[in-house]
């Protein structure tokens, strides 16, 4: 039997997770703060194969967490779900360019969690596979210099109606260009297709 699956779980209200995960196959250490979690992936003895991570804790929240994962050679290829209240797309996105693999609001149902938790483990096996092999990048022609120009503002952060304004066109235009990059990049939404052309140097 192959083993369970050692999740990093970092909240300062982890009960229920902890309770939970271990029933799907997981292996789950708890800490309350990024300040411990940083400690847990420091050690030697632990070696994690992806953190779920509170955005508000004490003493170091999760965006100061990420940037330290982020920047630690050892961990910085280590898959980070953010767990959040806040559900604001512009937050997403910058947490995406810190270096976040997803984001799960808070209240969710575990099956959708498991999902993600699945789905992001998946594409970070791959992932890691592909950089082995010299990963195939995207060609930089996929999309049109308008479509990059739409993707580049979405990834700092712009709504639609910010696009709009800055490009001097209507937002049906923006949701065009943005239904285009979808169907090309074979993404869902605009956090996963900031998510691929970052991973793949696209923008």
């Amino acid at each position: 039997m192959s083993e369970l699956t050692k999740v990093l779980l970092v909240d300062d209200n982890a009960k229920y997770l902890k309770d939970a995960l271990p029933f799907y196959g997981y292996e789950v250490i708890t800490v309350c703060d990024g300040v411990q979690a940083l400690n847990e992936l420091n050690s030697k003895n632990n070696k994690f194969d992806i953190v779920l991570l509170d955005v508000m804790m004490p003493n170091m929240n999760g965006w100061q967490t990420l940037k330290a994962i982020r920047s630690n050679v050892h961990t910085r290829d280590l898959p980070v779900i953010m767990l959040t209240a806040v559900n604001e797309e512009q937050k997403m996105v910058t947490g995406l360019k810190i270096g976040a693999d997803d984001y799960i609001v808070k209240p969710f149902m575990l099956p959708n969690l498991l999902a993600r938790m699945e789905a992001v483990l998946r594409r970070t096996k791959r992932y890691t596979q592909a950089k082995k092999e010299q990963n195939i990048t995207i060609p930089a022609n996929l999309l049109t210099s308008k479509e990059l120009e739409v993707l580049e503002m979405v990834a700092k952060g712009a709504s639609n109606k910010q696009i709009a304004d800055e490009l001097y066109v209507k937002e049906v235009t923006v949701k065009t260009h943005l239904n285009s990059i979808f169907k090309k990049l074979k993404v869902e939404n605009r956090t996963q297709a900031v998510l691929l052309a970052l991973q793949t140097e696209l923008i």
